[in-house]
């Protein structure tokens, strides 16, 4: 295995694997960039086939959170954790606690949060062993499950999309096939259907795929085919590489406004969306309501209220991005990495020349 030319080819600054023995714990934090302040990022918990494939995921997704906070205008910079197994049968206390150790051991240069195979509670048992922790419940002051929050900030991201594309942000009667209804996904479709939308769903939980369809009224599609769905609106809601050139040919859409990180297998391909004139809005864009949600948490005491109006901002974020694309002949994806690149270049460093808390999170011991 490659570990540094991996981790050079995209900047890392440093890659933390850890394991503990008693527990069965296998875990790989990948530091992006601490440029802008403390790398904050979730903590995917996943059966990975190998560990190359955890390695390459945690490499990929804590450069997507470098991009995601600095385009957000967070003071933080990317980070990720993977453990490594099925969370449904290896979890336990000793594991989550091993991996907070693992977590503090980083000194502050990683803040973690829940992620895919990861819960609330989760964090509350890693927070026992680590002050860097966010996303604990709202009983304990922090700002509890993420996903209502990101699911506004997908909600404003459509509303910008919208005004860009239609000329009005009214939502009643446009088509959105959304791909994975899990919490982000179900929380999305439901803002979509009291704005008037017309759904059609899939999800690999064919149970819940067909309660949440009749509470909203949508249709329902096979996963693997939802993306060729004509429609207005394409939202990849699932995990990454929806976008791939497997099924870009397929898409009959007008837009892709989705919460899934990392959609695009590889960043060249929004050039084939371009092509096809499908207007492909990045995902660090559109999802970061989640993050704003956690930031808001790191310093200071939680407050909804301000988290949301930084949430709603997002709006104006996608239709300037939009715009600039339009005026420059680039595509979205182009002006929204400059977007993260002028703030890395302007703002980063500042964060070293002021006072911040040695514990950051309601979990602080």
């Amino acid at each position: 295995m490659q570990v540094f030319g991996a981790v050079e080819q995209d900047g890392h600054e440093r890659i933390l694997f850890a394991q503990d023995a008693e527990s069965g714990l296998k875990a790989i934090i990948a530091v992006h960039s601490t440029v802008l302040g403390p790398a904050l990022g979730g903590t995917r918990f996943y059966p990975y086939e190998c560990e190359e494939d955890a390695l390459a995921d945690a490499l990929r997704l804590s450069r997507a959170m470098t991009r995601k906070n600095a385009a957000a205008g967070l003071d933080h910079g990317g980070g990720k954790g993977v453990i490594i197994g099925d969370p449904r049968t290896v979890k336990s206390e000793r594991l989550l606690r091993a991996y907070g150790r693992a977590v503090e051991s980083l000194g502050g240069a990683y803040v973690t949060a829940e992620d895919v195979g990861t819960t609330i509670a989760d964090m509350e048992v890693i927070a026992r062993e680590t002050g860097y922790v966010t996303g604990a419940s709202s009983d304990t002051g922090g700002s509890g499950d993420p996903s209502p929050v990101t699911a506004r900030g997908l909600m404003a991201a459509m509303r910008g999309t919208a005004r860009f594309l239609w000329g009005s942000t009214d939502l009643s009667g446009r088509h959105v096939a959304i791909q994975g209804v899990g919490k982000v996904g179900g929380a999305y479709a439901r803002l979509l259907a009291a704005c008037g939308a017309h759904l059609t769903i899939a999800d690999v939980n064919e149970k819940a795929l067909q309660a949440l369809a009749q509470e909203v009224g949508g249709d329902v599609a096979a996963p693997d085919a939802i993306h060729a769905t004509e429609c207005d609106v394409f939202a990849p809601c699932a995990l990454g590489g929806a976008l791939n050139p497997e099924t870009i040919p397929d898409l009959r859409c007008a837009a892709i406004v989705g919460s899934a990180n990392n959609q695009l297998a590889e960043d060249e391909l929004d050039a084939d969306l371009a092509a096809r004139d499908i207007l492909y809005v990045p995902d660090f864009i559109v999802n970061a309501g989640g993050v704003i949600n956690l930031a808001e948490e790191v310093g200071h005491e939680y407050r909804l209220e301000r988290a949301n109006r930084r949430v709603d901002g997002i709006e104006a974020t996608v239709i300037e991005l939009l715009e600039r694309a339009r005026e420059s002949g680039g595509t979205p994806l182009d002006e929204a990495v400059a977007l993260a690149d002028r703030r890395i270049s302007e703002v980063g460093g500042l964060h070293a020349r002021v006072s911040r808390p040695p514990r950051t999170g309601s979990g602080a011991r």
